[in-house]
């Protein structure tokens, strides 16, 4: 199957999201069975919710959570698309089934493990691409709507918020999973499913 034969998949995530890097997991599960192309985005729950009224705990969350985002859409401009990825990889690993919450550990380990320069940390709290970033974030969830969050998913050009899942599914259950929320999403105006989460993610170790 060629490049052009494959679907494509947009996926727009904040690596502090743990919603996100769990259908992440899920997404790249799929890609084992399926042929995805996938191209893989920075969005922001920072600049989500700058002009929002959210709780105190959650605004003390996002100054951390922008270092991420600074940081991957930095490394995308400077080293190029295909790092985005593996860097992801990385720090989500770090932030979310390692438990880390300080960027100033999470980072340079990252950044060595996918074999960028340890200086690339000063872009973490940098707002020099931050115009790439906010460009990203938008183009994610302007396909979606503002009440949303991440991740935005994109399969050949349907986009939809989600899905919200824990754990990600393995196998067969994970591309079943695929078919019927991409079912579900192409269907114009199937617009919302939803049931309160009743478990924390549950994080592969």
């Amino acid at each position: 199957m060629t490049a052009s034969e494959k679907t494509a998949v947009d996926f727009w995530f904040d690596p502090s999201c743990p919603w996100a890097w769990m259908t992440s997991r899920w997404v790249g599960e799929v890609a084992k069975h399926r042929d995805l192309d996938v191209t893989w985005h920075i969005m922001s729950l920072a600049v989500l919710n700058e002009d929002k009224d959210v709780s105190e705990s959650y605004k003390a969350f996002f100054p951390r959570a922008l270092r991420y985002t600074r940081l991957v859409a930095a490394v995308q401009e400077l080293h190029g698309q295909e790092y985005v990825k593996p860097l992801y990889d990385a720090l989500g690993t770090r932030i979310h089934p390692g438990g880390s919450k300080n960027p100033d550990e999470v980072i340079p380990a990252a950044l060595a493990e996918v074999g960028l320069p340890a200086g690339l940390l000063r872009y973490a709290d940098s707002d020099e691409y931050d115009e790439q970033m906010r460009a990203s974030h938008f183009d994610g969830i302007n396909r979606v709507g503002q009440d949303v969050g991440t991740p935005v998913i994109a399969v050949n050009g349907t986009a939809f918020f989600g899905p919200v899942i824990t754990p990600a599914p393995k196998g067969e259950e994970a591309v079943k999973l695929w078919d019927g929320v991409v079912a579900v999403a192409s269907y114009p105006g199937f617009f919302e499913i939803k049931r309160t989460r009743t478990s924390d993610p549950i994080f592969d170790q």
